[in-house]
């Protein structure tokens, strides 16, 4: 298969198996997914689901979020890990959120990036997710299925980023990066991997894993 024709089979495969793909986070709206997104940070989709809602409880809005104390937030998000960086973080952006953008959350990158403790990954699910814009945020599923399929040298996630966006149709990114997660997660992990049950592994996948 030449790389387009691996391309393409990815594609296919992965619309066939996952034509919806809901996004793994709960949220309501752009600032309850900035704040998901930012405590999923060495963390799993399904932790982090059963902590938000109790922190929504309190405060679901950058308003309500800094009339709790940062020891506050701590206490509630505990169970996530990485609590005190990430309640400073919850609780500075949603300072600067008020203060900077009328309590909303800005759509660019640049000012997404410049709150405390969001990254440009946290920043893209955000821009894709919450706002539609066309992106690829690559978590370590991604970042192993672009390698074991051959697409990507595994060198960093930077590099793996700029070849999902090189190789996919910016029209998928959007619903391509969720079903490649997906399919991480239930057909290609990281441990237990079967290849038998990994179809497109098996099919187009690196030649020195499938030995």
């Amino acid at each position: 298969m030449t790389k387009q024709e691996r391309v393409q089979f990815v594609i296919d495969t992965l619309e066939k198996i996952y034509p919806e793909v809901p996004i793994p986070l709960k949220h309501k709206d752009p600032y309850t997914l900035l704040i998901a997104v930012l405590l999923s940070a060495q963390s799993t989709d399904a932790r982090v689901n059963t902590i938000t809602p109790i922190l929504f409880t309190k405060a679901d809005n950058p308003y309500d979020m800094v009339k709790l104390s940062v020891d506050e937030i701590r206490e509630i998000i505990k169970p996530v890990g990485l609590s005190p960086m990430k309640s400073k973080g919850i609780y500075g952006l949603s300072k600067i959120i008020i203060e900077k953008f009328d309590g909303k959350v800005p759509q660019t990158y640049k000012d997404l990036e410049a709150l405390p403790s969001v990254g440009h990954k946290t920043a893209s699910v955000v821009m894709s997710q919450a706002f539609g814009f066309p992106a690829f945020p690559v978590d370590t599923h991604i970042h192993r299925l672009m390698y074991r399929w051959n697409l990507s040298n595994g060198k960093n996630v930077q590099q793996t980023e700029k070849d999902a966006k090189r190789l996919f149709p910016k029209e998928l990114w959007n619903k391509l990066h969720l079903q490649i997660i997906y399919y991480g997660r239930e057909y290609s992990p990281a441990r237990g991997w079967n290849l038998e049950k990994d179809i497109i592994t098996k099919t187009i996948g690196r030649k020195s894993l499938l030995k």
